[in-house]
């Protein structure tokens, strides 16, 4: 729970600081404050007794204390602190104490604190004991010094460093996991320090003999000296320190580590110490609540121990408000803002007397955890508390509440001038004084209101700030305190912005003639009071003489005479306008020569020193470039040197050839290159480096790849370079290395086992010598697939959710990547099809991968009344482990899914049939639905009617009794054991009687009427028919079919061209509709008119008859003209393109009389019966049986493709 204290005030008073010195400060009395309060403590001697209680306030406080309820008399004046009296017994100075400081506006209280008194303590005689141990067994050496308030700091004196072996306790007791024969040469000591006490007690004394065993060599499986049992309960408050112990015992000495269950512990705020037997908490929060495991191990076994920690909370504050003033009529809430577990519980006090102790007051209102006091007055000034309580403790809060009445008053100066440039931003002040605070307004000369320009925004000091000022807003503005005769002028003057025309640039200039810099600008004619300033490097420069290095001309034009190295710098014109500000701009002037006379000088075998006569170079670094003959001749930087240095020593690489230059370079460029030097050639020598990245990369079982980044050819030092690759099994540290010779990387050795670790290292070698001897690296052989199944697989399942875990897998024979878990769905009952038939659906297989370590996994969004199985493997680079044994688990029954479809039919005008179909997705057995109905109107809903359906396999149902008039709002839902599902809704209303249509539309053609009309939204279907009668001699009535009226369309066919009809429909013994029409065209055709249309029609079709027959002839021309063997040419996309797409073959052409020969031979290609190519190109073969050269090519004979292949787009012809 989160309880508040704030002051909310709409007006709070703060005293400006121009008036701290005044006598309205002086005059202001202010409620008793406490700066010094107490504490609570344990005293051992009259000395310790001072209970402190210090205040301020107008008038000065006094003080009271309370004892034990009780008033207690204080034995000083002008301070409420308590000091001991020798001469009173000390034990009588114990109890609960709390102070009252006041004065007349108040009084302040401080908590209640606790004073304990204790003699000093003491121990009666010295424990000395003698134990025996065997060697190997574990051993407690406890200490029991006297209890206090205070615990005292106890430590052990002997000879061995504590360790993961020997180490103190929590209890201060000695623990031992396994003794060894040297721990028996020494004595033991237990002594406690009193700090607060001031003394330090020998409490125990021990004398260890360790007698040799025969058990060492067998060790001992890992046990909890400290804590006992497997679970420990820790209670604590947030805020403490706790620290969590383990201390196993075992042979050989157990390691220890931790794990919050269900979490990680790097994650924590936690810290281990003490060897890992200890979990430290500083200043324990409730995020750090939950269950925690420590297990020892060792190479026997292992043993666990959990604690679960729970953390509450004494009271504390979130929000401490500041004491403000108010003024009478404001309303003031105090709200406190305390959090704890268990929730505190809030009490208010005023003056230090409980509230329901003081009158009752109207205007006051308290609710659980605030205090609201409504037009405050004068007399409600006074000191508020709120203290929070619960069962671990309680804090309270004094809270001044200061109602004062202050005249207004304007600080700010009248008729002040403000400044500013155009488009710039101003600020006028009117800070003002009160209260109650007083309402300012600002109005220009024309007292016209401020507050509505947008540009204009009112402070709350009373100051208003104009932004992107203009000419127009020049003039006189008046600051006033509303409904008084107060008030300040403000003159607001506005000027053209000044602006740099034509700053100076960067130059170059030639050592020894002069350089200028120009400075031409604009300012406000206005503006009298101006000044140029040049500055170099940001410092100001003093005019000179003329004849002196600088000068400024009227125009502010500067000259610098006689450039020099020196005078390389930046230099900047500035132009100030008094009060307005300044502007800027910068430039530079800049002299670079190259260095000269560069000369080589104590030339040894793999160094020389270079000298050269730097050039005026402005003190910028200069930058040496040697080259190299071997490679690509480039000039390479080699150092860098301030500019005043003029040699250098450089230590060059072995087996290379060099020559060198010197190049001066500053923040503007560089200079010339100097001359370079002869060339410089250096003796081979020994590999100065070792290869980089060495690594195992092995992939197969038995099999160890050792690689590494290959060295550049610059680094070998000599000739004849190569590596040396070192090899030993990682257990075997006293084993001698393995090593062979390669030029080059990867090198790989056999026989090596499964994920065996080796230490590895490759060593530079040339013929000169080796280089430095490498640090060896671990690497593994190759992997293989984990050997085990993981075990101890459980499934524990939550409604869609289950959590899986598993034992962490063993014999992994690599590194272990993860774990995979697949999980299959089985065929249990989940959909129903349209006919409200159960249908099973297809197996749902995949599967989920855990990577790390990780021995769980939660699998949500399972579907309900479903049975899964799943298994577990491991996996690592090679694969995956045999499966676990197969977990079966079935989901829980849940609520349906919605109804498939909701449709209706209305038998009559009052009732309505409601069919559906079944949900598709039912989670479990369906056992019925529920029907809700509930008439619609605007003004309110009616009452909702529910049908319940039991039985599971009815889908529909007649709903009788309904308004005609009103439209309803009907849900289906489905129902299982679990529940009802969500609703399938939809809005309907009954169906009236209805009526053939009267509003027809007809559209006439030459032997039909298309007749349209729209069906009444609600009315029933009506079936009628269509009477019609040819106006012509002879008529009679007909009839059409039956028509119904929600059909809206009806066509009435087979009537005579260009005749006249009448229809109508009859509705009872009534005519209903009735209309004239005509069908279109003229009455009948002559029977010459008739002869000449079939004559044409019958002609078109033969000349289309001619035109085909036409076309095929000439086809199979083109299709037989060559005799011999058929050659058939296929061309790549032909097959796949259709008639409108480009062949790929760009060049063919459609029936081609060219030869084929310039193909070469003939090819034969074989096809199957349906035309499929089946052989491949192949050299001219002999003429079939039964066909010479010249016959004509056969008719069974496939026929050639429509296009030849080009030789241009086919390459050539075959496969």
């Amino acid at each position: 729970m989160q309880l508040f204290l704030i002051l909310i005030h709409f007006s709070a008073v703060q005293l400006p600081e121009d008036l701290i010195t005044s006598v309205l400060v002086f005059s202001v009395k202010k409620p008793p404050t406490l700066t010094n309060v107490p504490t609570s403590f344990t005293a051992f001697f009259h000395e310790d007794i001072n209970l402190t209680c210090e205040a301020t306030g107008n008038p000065t406080p006094s003080f009271r204390w309370e004892k034990d309820g009780k008033n207690f008399e204080l034995n000083t004046t002008g301070s409420g602190t308590i000091k001991a009296i020798k001469e009173e017994p000390l034990e009588s100075y114990a109890g609960h104490y709390r102070c009252y400081a006041s004065n007349t506006l108040g009084t302040a209280v401080t908590q209640t604190v606790k004073v304990i008194v204790e003699p000093q303590p003491s121990v009666n005689q010295q424990s000395k004991l003698d134990m025996k141990v065997y060697e190997g067994q574990s051993i407690i050496l406890t200490c029991n010094p006297p209890e206090s308030s205070i615990p005292p700091t106890i430590y052990w004196m002997h000879h061995i460093n504590q360790s993961d072996r020997v180490m103190t306790g929590l209890d201060g007791n000695l623990y031992f996991a396994n003794v060894l024969e040297t721990d028996g040469k020494a004595q033991y000591l237990c002594t406690a320090q009193y700090t607060k006490a001031m003394t330090v007690l020998l409490d125990t004394f021990v004398q260890l003999k360790v007698l040799q065993s025969n058990d060492v060599i067998h060790g001992k499986k890992p046990q909890l000296l400290s804590p006992t049992g497997s679970h420990t309960l820790v209670q604590t408050l947030r805020g403490q320190n706790v620290t969590l112990e383990c201390i196993p015992k075992g042979l050989p000495t157990p390691k220890v580590e931790w794990q919050k269950i269900n979490d990680h512990l790097s994650d924590l705020r936690a810290e281990l110490k003490k060897h890992n037997r200890w979990l430290y908490f500083e200043s324990i929060t409730e995020d750090d609540d939950g269950e925690y495991r420590c297990r020892a191990s060792n190479t026997h076994g292992h043993t666990t121990h959990t604690f679960t920690v729970t953390v509450q909370a004494a009271p504390y504050w979130l929000k401490v408000p500041q004491d403000l003033m108010y003024t009478p009529g404001e309303t003031v809430r105090l709200d406190c803002l305390a959090k704890g577990n268990p929730e505190p519980i809030i009490t208010w006090s005023i003056n230090g007397q409980r509230l329901e102790n003081v009158d009752d007051d109207p205007r006051r209102t308290v609710t659980s955890s605030a205090l609201i006091l409504r037009d405050v007055e004068v007399t409600d000034t006074a000191v508020y508390q709120c203290e929070a309580t619960n069962k671990h403790g309680s804090i309270l809060l004094n809270i001044k509440l200061l109602v004062v009445e202050l005249p207004p008053e304007i600080l700010s100066s009248d008729g002040v001038v403000y400044k500013v440039f155009e488009n710039g931003d101003i600020q006028m002040h009117c800070e003002s004084f009160g209260s109650p605070r007083p309402h300012i307004k600002w109005e220009r000369d024309d007292k016209v209101s401020l507050i509505p320009d947008p540009r204009v925004s009112l402070l709350t000091n009373g100051t208003i700030e104009l932004e992107n000022v203009t000419h127009i807003d020049s003039g006189v503005y008046f600051c006033s305190v509303k409904q008084t005769n107060i008030s300040i002028t403000a003159n607001l003057e506005v000027f053209n912005r000044t602006v740099i025309l034509t700053g100076p640039k960067d130059v170059h200039v030639v050592r020894g003639s002069a350089a200028l810099l120009h400075c031409l600008f604009y300012k406000d004619s206005r503006l009298h009071d101006y000044k140029v300033e040049w500055r170099r490097n940001g410092h100001k420069l003093l005019e000179s003489s003329r004849d002196d290095k600088y000068t400024v001309f009227d125009n502010n034009t500067l000259e610098v005479a006689n450039v020099q190295s020196d005078d390389t710098a930046n230099y900047s014109c500035e132009v100030h306008t008094k009060p307005l500000g300044s502007v800027s701009a910068t430039g530079s002037i800049t002299a670079v020569d190259p260095p000269s006379s560069l000369s080589l000088s104590d030339i040894e075998d793999h160094s020389v020193t270079l000298s050269w006569i730097p050039g005026p170079s402005h003190n910028s670094p200069i930058t040496v470039e040697p080259q190299t003959v071997k490679g690509k001749h480039k000039w390479q930087k080699k150092k860098v040197v301030p500019g005043d240095f003029n040699h250098l020593q450089l230590i060059l690489q072995p087996f290379c050839i060099f020559r060198f230059r010197v190049i001066a370079v500053n923040a503007i460029g560089r200079s010339d290159p100097s001359e370079p030097t002869e060339y410089q050639k250096t003796e081979p020598a020994a590999p100065s480096e070792n290869p980089t990245g060495v690594r195992s990369n092995s992939t197969d079982p038995g099999t160890l790849i050792v690689t590494w980044d290959k060295m550049e050819n610059r680094l070998h030092n000599g000739p004849n370079f190569q590596y040396k690759v070192y090899w030993r099994e990682a257990q075997e540290e006293n084993r001698s290395w393995n090593y062979d010779f390669v030029k080059s990387p990867p090198f790989q050795i056999n026989n090596t086992g499964t994920y065996t670790p080796f230490e590895i290292k490759v060593q530079a070698v040339n013929s000169v010598g080796e280089g430095l001897s490498p640090e060896p690296q671990i690497g593994h052989s190759g992997e293989d697939k984990p050997e085990e199944a993981p075990t101890g697989v459980s499934c524990v399942v939550t409604k869609s959710t289950v959590r899986v875990t598993w034992n962490e897998a063993q014999r992994v024979r690599g590194q272990l990547l993860g774990y995979k878990v697949p999980v299959i769905t089985t065929t249990l009952p989940t959909k129903q099809d349209r006919m409200g038939h159960q249908k099973l659906r297809e197996d749902d297989r995949w599967v989920v991968e855990v990577h790390g370590t990780n021995t769980s996994k939660e699998l949500t969004d399972l579907r309900l009344f479903s049975q899964y199985e799943l298994w577990v493997t491991a996996f690592n680079k090679k694969g995956e482990s045999p499966p676990s044994k197969l977990q079966t688990f079935n989901t829980p029954e849940g609520v349906p899914g919605p109804p498939g479809s909701l449709r209706f039919e209305s038998p009559t005008n009052t009732s309505l049939t409601l069919y559906w179909t079944p949900p598709l997705e039912i989670n479990g057995k369906l056992v019925g639905y529920m029907v809700q109905y509930q008439q619609e109107v605007k003004s309110h809903n009616r009452l909702l009617r529910m049908q319940e359906i039991k039985d599971p396999n009815k889908n529909d149902i007649t709903l009788k009794d309904l308004d005609p008039s009103s439209y309803y709002i009907f849900k289906v839902m489905a129902r299982t054991a679990a529940g009802d599902g969500p609703p399938i809704t939809e809005r309907g209303a009954t169906m009236l009687e209805g009526a053939p249509p009267s509003n027809i539309t007809i559209v006439s053609s030459n032997t039909s009427f298309n007749l349209s009309w729209v069906p009444g939204e609600r009315e029933r279907n009506h079936g009628f028919h269509i009477h019609y009668i040819r106006k012509s001699v002879g008529g009679q009535w007909e009839e059409s079919e039956v028509v119904n009226s929600s059909q809206g369309f009806y066509s009435m066919t087979g009537l005579q061209t260009g005749t006249q009809y009448h229809l109508k429909i009859v509705y009872g013994n009534d005519t209903h509709w009735q209309h004239e029409i005509s069908t279109k065209g003229p009455e009948m055709l002559g029977g010459s008119v008739t002869q000449g249309w079939l004559i044409g029609l019958i002609s078109a079709v033969i000349l289309l008859i001619l035109i085909l027959l036409i076309l095929c002839l000439v086809k199979r021309s083109r299709g037989g003209k060559y005799a011999g063997t058929t050659t058939h040419m296929i061309c790549d996309g032909d097959e796949k393109r259709s008639d409108s797409q480009r062949s790929l073959c760009d060049d063919s052409k459609v029936g081609s009389d060219d030869s084929l020969a310039e193909y070469g031979d003939s090819v034969d290609i074989q096809f199957n019966e349906d035309g499929s190519f089946i052989g491949q190109y192949s050299g001219r073969g002999p003429v079939p049986h039964g066909h010479d050269g010249s016959s004509p090519a056969s008719p069974d004979s496939v026929p050639p493709p429509p296009m030849a292949p080009s030789i241009s787009d086919t390459g050539h012809i075959g496969t």
